[in-house]
């Protein structure tokens, strides 16, 4: 499962009804919330975010809170 999997299923997110609400397939939406290889687009993230009434800027928070700065090894 991605970080956007869980996200999704934290939030009881209906995958189905977000794909209805978003116009972004099944299919699509499966695969960003199980294969961690797919990359997820910015326009799709924002409308996700839209159809479940979430900031997107917190949700980019929450499926990216991995993500770090290379440290400066001068």
């Amino acid at each position: 499962m991605t970080e956007l999997g869980a996200y999704l299923a934290k939030k009881s997110a209906s995958k189905a009804e977000i794909a209805k609400k978003t116009g972004i397939s099944k299919s699509r939406i499966s695969e960003l919330t199980l294969n961690p290889s797919t990359q997820l687009r910015v326009k799709e993230l924002y409308l996700i975010a839209l159809a479940i009434d979430a900031d997107p800027g917190e949700v980019l928070k929450e499926i990216c809170k991995e993500l770090k700065l290379r440290e400066d090894k001068a």
